[in-house]
């Protein structure tokens, strides 16, 4: 009997994926049980105008781009045919019914743990899925009735205050932004004039 390979799920708009994306990832499954990590994308919520969020399959194929190196790492368009607006409770198990022999965990940041109670189901994912928390300087406190949960895995890996935002505010201001993207997002955003 194989034992079932452990997925940690890493959701995002990646709009774009940076290198901060990518320092968590690593971290997390080179330093924890998970064999391997999914970058998850997340569509366009058609009920939300974003001017500034890239149509689906060009964070997608950003995402693959970045990932060509490192092979515990895989781009996942799985919640693009999932109808929305969509909610991770769906998403979890939509894939366990489409992948019965994986095993499946969240991972996501000490903010997004701060509102997980206000997430649908949330009761229902923490009693079936394991939760794995990289750290984040943000505001408010987690509730306590996460502190010390069975379920929730706080991980020590390196705090990455970079985010999207700052990369497209970057690009916009024709400021010099190349570190902070893998070199070869860095090249399909430019040849695409994204962000511009």
């Amino acid at each position: 009997m194989v034992a079932a390979k452990k997925i940690g799920l890493y959701f995002g708009t990646f709009n774009p994926i940076h290198v901060g994306h990518l320092i968590i990832a690593n971290h997390l499954v080179e330093n924890s049980d998970l064999d391997e990590i999914w970058m998850v994308v997340t569509p366009h919520n058609p009920h939300k105008k974003k001017k500034t969020l890239l149509e689906d399959h060009h964070r997608l194929a950003m995402v693959r781009i970045a990932l060509e190196d490192y092979p515990k790492l895989k781009a996942s368009n799985i919640e693009f045919d999932l109808p929305q607006p969509n909610y991770t409770t769906n998403t979890l198990a939509h894939l366990e019914e489409k992948y019965p022999e994986k095993l499946f965990s969240l991972i996501m940041g000490e903010d997004n743990l701060k509102s997980l109670h206000k997430w649908k189901n949330y009761e229902v994912i923490l009693e079936r899925y394991s939760i794995y928390v990289y750290p984040r300087i943000s505001e408010g406190t987690v509730e306590t009735q996460f502190d010390g949960h069975p379920k929730i895995t706080k991980v020590d890996a390196p705090i990455m205050e970079l985010s999207s935002t700052f990369i497209r505010k970057g690009i916009q201001s024709g400021v010099n932004i190349r570190p902070m993207l893998p070199h070869d997002v860095w090249k399909y955003l430019d040849e695409m004039n994204f962000y511009k």
